[in-house]
């Protein structure tokens, strides 16, 4: 995928789009399993929130294979992996006082997880 350049800004929003790739690149995760968000404060783009950071979730769902926003951002890279949309329960973000039915879904990328202990 090439680099998004300003001469071209105009062109790819009128077609619109997707960052999903056809690379045939191996799952680190399964829906159900638990998961940690990692607690990493990168420079420069990120797409992982800061309140999920730490915090422990459940994969819910595989979206599939695509382009990695933060290194593709920085150098073009667009080292391609699974993003998944993962469950958070309110009380592990917010603590005892959250809604116990609530939960927050978010899409992250493989770079963004590790397994739970």
């Amino acid at each position: 995928m090439p680099t998004l350049t300003a001469d071209r800004v105009e062109a790819v929003l009128r077609r619109g789009g997707s960052a999903r790739v056809d690379d045939h690149v191996a799952p680190r995760f399964r829906e159900g399993q638990r998961v940690l968000a990692r607690n990493i404060h990168p420079r420069g783009h990120t797409r992982i929130p800061r309140y999920v950071r730490g915090h422990h979730g459940v994969i819910h769902r595989d979206h599939g294979v695509f382009v990695f926003p933060d290194s593709h951002a920085g150098s073009g890279d667009p080292r391609p992996q699974h993003v998944y949309s993962v469950r958070f329960e309110a009380a592990e973000l917010w603590g005892p006082d959250a809604g116990g039915r609530d939960a927050v879904y978010v899409d992250l990328w493989d770079d963004y997880l590790e397994a739970a202990p």
